[in-house]
Formats: structure tokens, sequence, C-alpha cells
């Protein structure tokens, strides 16, 4: 069967997804999650911007209206500033192939606050999807055997990632329903994607000034070097190569398919952790994986 353009982007964003939570799990590690989302939002910035301006022809969307620009706010303050801070110290605490693996309930919980908050309907297989996807994920999470392997493992460590990890699927979730306010009419998802990474970004680093942590980040950066050539590895992997595959992804495939594809990364990653962090992977991680990753897609081409 001959896989389209759409389909290869969508493997291919997940791959790059990948090695993006691989470098900001290293990165968090050295130098802070704080410290690493900050400053991967301001080259995620700067990248973005660039492309915007070479394929749009002006730097930012200026022609959006108030209430596009207060939508893609909020999903930036949702989703950059809240969900992914919890993220970033979930891949600190437990790693990054619990943590996407976890996050894998992202497109569940925005199931729900849609059903919830938009009145979208759900169907049987929908709900089939996600009583696959929530199994799945509690199979592996409960494998305490995980924690052997991580960093300062202990049973009020491993839960707060837990925790935090599902706070960062919540915030994605939420980011997502703004996000999908501010699109309406066809709106451009890299204009989108601009406007929200600007206010997260803004917003972030003028909290970082009130909060004199500015020279706290540098000096933590400039002791570890490597942890910067993380971070710009990590935003050049994801927000912005990982972001444009996947708007190819949704150009050229079905929407079900491409958003499917782009869910892999918690099966991609359990040959990664075992190979960059010596995690055992057990068959039963493997199990729940996979059952966790057909839930989501029944969801998404249900």
């Amino acid at each position: 069967m001959d896989v389209s353009i759409g389909e290869l982007a969508g493997l291919l964003t997940s791959f790059c997804w990948s090695f993006t939570s691989i470098f900001f799990t290293m990165s968090g590690r050295l130098v802070g999650s704080a410290v690493v989302n900050r400053t991967r939002l301001a080259f995620a910035l700067i990248l973005i911007t660039t492309a915007h301006w070479i394929t749009q022809g002006e730097p930012l969307p200026l022609d959006a209206d108030l209430s596009r620009w207060g939508w893609m706010a909020l999903s930036g303050v949702i989703g950059f500033i809240m969900g992914d801070a919890f993220l970033f110290q979930a891949f600190v605490l437990i790693g990054p192939r619990l943590s996407m693996l976890i996050m894998a309930l992202n497109p569940v919980m925005g199931a729900v606050m849609a059903w919830a908050l938009l009145g979208e309907s759900l169907a049987g297989m929908e709900l089939l999807g996600m009583a696959l996807a929530i199994g799945g994920v509690v199979w592996v999470v409960a494998d305490r055997t995980h924690g052997k392997t991580l960093p300062d493992a202990t049973s009020r460590n491993y839960l707060i990632g837990i925790l935090c990890a599902l706070g960062g699927a919540l915030g994605q979730a939420g980011g997502f329903i703004a996000s999908k306010q501010g699109l309406e009419g066809d709106f451009s998802a890299l204009s989108g994607n601009l406007m929200r990474l600007l206010v997260a970004t803004s917003l972030i680093w003028v909290w970082t000034l009130a909060n004199r942590g500015v020279l706290n980040g540098f000096q933590r950066l400039r002791e570890q070097p490597q942890a910067l050539r993380f971070i710009l590895g990590g935003a050049i992997a994801g927000p912005f190569i990982g972001v444009w595959l996947s708007l190819i992804a949704v150009q050229n495939a079905k929407i079900g398919i491409a958003s499917t594809l782009t869910s892999l990364t918690p099966i991609m990653l359990i040959p990664l952790s075992r190979v960059v962090f010596k995690e055992p992977i057990t068959g039963r991680s493997v199990f729940g994986t996979l059952l966790a990753m057909a839930g989501t897609a029944i969801l998404f081409l249900a």
C-alpha cells in the first residue's frame, strides 16, 4: 500500500516529538524544568516567526481580530505556560516515555471537555477508544518497577511525576479547545500557533523578570552549556520541524489518520528510552502502550 506524503509527515512528526521529549528531559535534569520551558519558548518564537515571515509575507498576523487574539492567547497560557510547565517537570521526575504515554490521554480529556463545554457528542466507538486509552495508561503506570531506573526515585516523586504528566495532558487539551475557537473560519494554523506562542513567551519572560529569575537562569545555562544545546535541539525538533510536519500531515491526509500517526510518540519512545536512558522495557509496558495507542486511534478514527 502506497504511503502518502501526509502519512509520512505524520510518522515523522511522532519521531521528531520523541527526540524533543528526550532533549527536554536531559536539559531539565541539568538546569531545571522552568529554565528549559522559558528558554525553548524563546527559541521556538524566533524560529516560527521566521517561518511565518517567509511563508505568509509578514512576521505577525496583524490582521487578526481581537477575539481571535484572545482565544489564541488563552490557548498559549493554558497550553504552553501551564500545561508544559507540568509536562517538563514530569520529564524530570518520571522520564519522557511514561510522561508522553500519559500525554496520550490528551485527546480523551479534549473529547470530554468538548462534550462538556462545546456540546459535541460522543459516539459508542469514541467511548470505547477512551476506555482502552485510559486502561492502557493505567496498566503501565501501575507497574512500579519503572521507578527503579529513575533519578531520586521515591514513591512520592513517582506520584508527583504522574500527576504532573496528567496536568500536562489537561493543559494541552484545554489549549486545543481554546485554539479551536481561535482558528474558526479556516484561519492559518501557523499564524494561530505564532499568536499563542508570542503571548506565552512574553508573559513567561515578564514573570521571570518580575521575580528576578533571569540572571539565575543564565547562570545555570552557562554552567551547563550542554543543556543549552539540548534545549535548542528540542526547540528545532518540536515546535519548529514537528509542528510544520504535523501541518503537512493534516493538509495531505485524513484528519483521523493524521492525528493517529502524529500520536505514536509513546511507541517510538520504548526503544529510544531503552537506548538513551537504559530503561528496562517489560512486556507489560509494551502491551499497555499498544493498548493506549489503539484506544487513541479508535478515538481519532471513529
